[in-house]
């Protein structure tokens, strides 16, 4: 079973990661809120963290690519 995970700040996502763990996941997409950024690497190094080392912990990027797209497509910047 995947758990993909949205929480924003890494505190946050480190608890989401915890309770998917007791619910028996072992493997988690991380969403991506910022481009792949900074704060998707804390994001995701808090995941990894919290998941331990026998847990797949991935970014996903696509997420993020998609909604850029989108807003630029609408005339915003």
């Amino acid at each position: 079973m995947t758990a993909y995970i949205t929480a924003r700040y890494p505190s946050e996502v480190a608890r989401e990661v915890e309770r998917e763990l007791l619910n028996g996941c072992r493997s988690f997409v991380v969403r991506a809120v910022a481009g792949g950024g900074m704060l998707d690497r804390e994001r995701l190094g808090a995941a990894r963290y919290a998941a331990g080392i026998h847990a797949q912990v991935v970014l996903d990027e696509s997420s993020s690519a998609v909604a850029a797209t989108s807003f630029v497509a609408s005339g915003r910047r």
